[in-house]
């Protein structure tokens, strides 16, 4: 979404709301299972002592799988950003400078970008997620596969010597 801001470039203290839908397509990752409705995008661009800032937030419920376990669930992304704004953008060392399009700029855009730049590379369905046997493949949230570890062949001699013992 373009938005018009030729209203605030020379009006220090305006600001201009926005509301959009951002590109779902463009936001997709390899954990991210679907995007349970629209991504959603609001906020202001404000004229600060000649400086554009854009604050804004994204809202986006996700269904992801589990990096450890494979389990879909479901999550609640509404993070806030703040970017600025500014006609010669590329120029600027910072990754939350975004250029202006002639008096206007892509806040979609701006906010697709950070919202990529901000998310997380894989989603664990709960902290503690314990994964799934590397043996036999069962989910160990659920409880212990019964799988015998593998002894280290280094170790094999002393294991033998404990499995004497236990059986006199």
């Amino acid at each position: 979404m373009i938005l018009d801001l030729h209203e605030i470039i020379e009006a220090p203290g305006k600001s201009v709301a926005f509301a959009c839908e951002l590109d779902a397509e463009r936001l997709r990752f390899p954990t991210l299972e679907d995007f349970r409705g629209p991504v959603t995008a609001r906020g202001t661009v404000k004229n600060t002592a000649g400086i554009l800032e854009l604050s804004g937030e994204v809202t986006a419920d996700m269904t992801v799988r589990c990096a450890r376990c494979g389990r879909r669930f479901e999550k609640r992304l509404a993070p806030r950003y703040t970017a600025t704004l500014q006609a010669d953008a590329e120029d600027a060392d910072s990754e939350s400078v975004f250029p202006l399009d002639g008096d206007g700029a892509d806040v979609s855009d701006v906010l697709e970008t950070c919202l990529i730049l901000d998310m997380d590379q894989r989603y664990l369905c709960r902290e503690d997620c314990r994964g799934l046997c590397p043996i036999c493949g069962k989910d160990l949230n659920d409880g212990p596969c019964g799988c015998k570890k593998e002894i280290d062949p280094r170790m094999a001699a002393l294991g033998q010597l404990l499995d004497d013992d236990q059986e006199v």
